[in-house]
């Protein structure tokens, strides 16, 4: 056997070697695919140039796979250099925040410009033991200041349901957020006012909130908050509250045939139980379509907003009327099936009368929209959006610019209407709001015009 390896040019010893270089391949590239040898460098997010107001720890999540061993970071203002962060990790986690803090000593220029260096290695035994690093770099303007803010004028009041209007100037080189923040959440947006560093916005004032309060808040791009209070004398208002019996002539008919918009929800339903999700859950669907399309704003600058009181059905009697909170029971008052808001102004004139759009806009949506039926809705700036529901056809289109008094649809008995009329709602930002103000010419003049007017007087000062 020896014979004939030694013939062959190759020794036991020789193959022995390769034996042991095979045998460590192996064991090499296990231990290279495994964990411990893991490529994948730390991560954190970190922009390449930022305002920051150095009162404030700039706080950075850094991240990675296996685990993190140390991390530094370094303030410079160009000529010293101080670090700042110097951090060896306990138990190798694999998320750790750090917090960037403006040093009491060693930099000249607390006002000025600033760069950051973070570094950050890994535990991995890639990279010949010395694991994977990442480095990165920002530079930090320094900004301390707050945003010019105060209000300017506003609406003398509000009423449960209402709108009111408020006028305010917002000024920062680096302004970055500006909105209305109320008590209940809702936040709405300003557009520029006839000059710049002024703004106006229409707010609302829900029918199921019970107070109403709002501030403006405006922030710059290094986080710099400030606030203003708008304030308004508050007017609480009452609404009807009705009690319906649901028949079975409308449960077998008109709320059946909704039922067959949605089959997949409504096929094991009782007749009870459909009209509960037709004026419930469906309802919801549909009111949040039109919330949505009626939740923005745009962004022209303007300088007036005159509107004419809003009718669009001419020799129209009202039928039911806004913020109506209506209960549906069954054969007994105690059975009560269902619950909702009747979120608009219901009006009825003649069979397949005319509506009429009072002021300009533009359609924003023209289709088909559930309980409302055929459902117009009519942007007219500054937040504010008129719906047209239950029409029996529409004769624009979404995108179609309108001038005032055009015919734009006729009224009609689609969707959950139980006769010919027209459900005329008022939006402010996808908030439903009364539509007896905006259809009342005094309202709107005390409200609304002479606000604008007295804004631009105090402005032109």
């Amino acid at each position: 056997m020896k014979q004939k390896l030694k013939k062959r040019g190759f020794s036991l010893g020789s193959f022995l070697i390769l034996l042991i270089i095979i045998g460590i391949g192996i064991w090499g590239y296990t231990k290279l695919n495994s964990p411990i040898f893991e490529k994948n460098a730390p991560t954190f997010e970190l922009k390449s140039s930022q305002f920051w107001n150095s009162n404030i720890p700039l706080k950075i999540e850094i991240k990675d796979d296996t685990g993190l061993l140390n991390i530094k970071a370094f303030l410079s203002d160009g000529t010293n250099r101080v670090a700042v962060v110097d951090e060896y990790i306990k138990d190798a986690k694999k998320s750790h925040t750090i917090e960037i803090k403006y040093p009491k000593m060693g930099l000249k220029n607390p006002k000025g410009v600033l760069k950051l260096t973070i570094n950050t290695t890994d535990i991995s035994k890639w990279n010949f033991f010395r694991g994977n690093k990442t480095t990165k770099q920002s530079i930090l303007t320094i900004d301390k200041k707050k945003p010019d803010l105060f209000s300017l004028i506003t609406s003398y009041g509000i009423t449960k349901g209402g709108a009111a209007l408020a006028i305010f100037k917002a000024e920062d080189e680096n302004l970055q957020e500006l909105y209305v923040e109320t008590n209940f959440g809702k936040k709405f947006y300003p557009t520029s006012f006839y000059k710049d560093g002024y703004y106006a916005v229409l707010v609302a004032w829900p029918i199921v909130e019970d107070r109403f309060s709002a501030k403006v808040i405006a922030i710059d791009k290094a986080g710099n908050k400030s606030r203003a209070r708008l304030s308004f004398f508050l007017k609480n208002k009452k609404y009807k509250v009705s009690y319906l019996q649901a028949k079975d002539r409308f449960i077998n008919g008109k709320i059946s045939d909704l039922a067959e918009d949605r089959p997949d929800l409504t096929d094991k339903l009782s007749p009870t139980e459909k009209l509960d999700f037709i004026n419930r859950i469906y309802r919801q669907e549909n009111e949040k379509l039109i919330k949505e399309i009626t939740g923005k704003i745009d962004s022209n600058q303007i300088s007036n907003f005159d509107m004419k009181p809003f009718y669009p059905l001419r020799n129209a009697k009202v039928v039911a009327s806004f913020g109506d909170h209506r209960y549906y029971y069954y054969k007994d008052k105690k059975n009560i099936i269902s619950e909702a808001y009747h979120l608009g102004l219901d009006l009825a004139s003649v069979k397949m009368g005319n509506i009429r759009i009072t002021n300009p806009g533009v359609a924003v949506y023209a289709d088909y929209n559930g309980i409302y039926g055929n459902n117009l809705i009519v942007y007219h700036g500054l937040g504010l959006y008129t719906l047209y529901g239950h029409c029996s056809n529409i004769m624009v289109k979404r995108g179609d610019l309108i001038e005032a008094s055009e015919i734009v649809a006729r009224t009609g008995a689609t969707g959950l209407a139980l006769g010919d009329h027209l459900h005329l709602s008022m939006l402010i930002q996808g908030e439903f709001v009364r539509p007896a103000e905006w259809m009342d010419s005094k309202w709107i003049q005390t409200n609304i015009t002479d606000v604008i007017n007295g804004a631009k007087k105090m402005i032109d000062k």
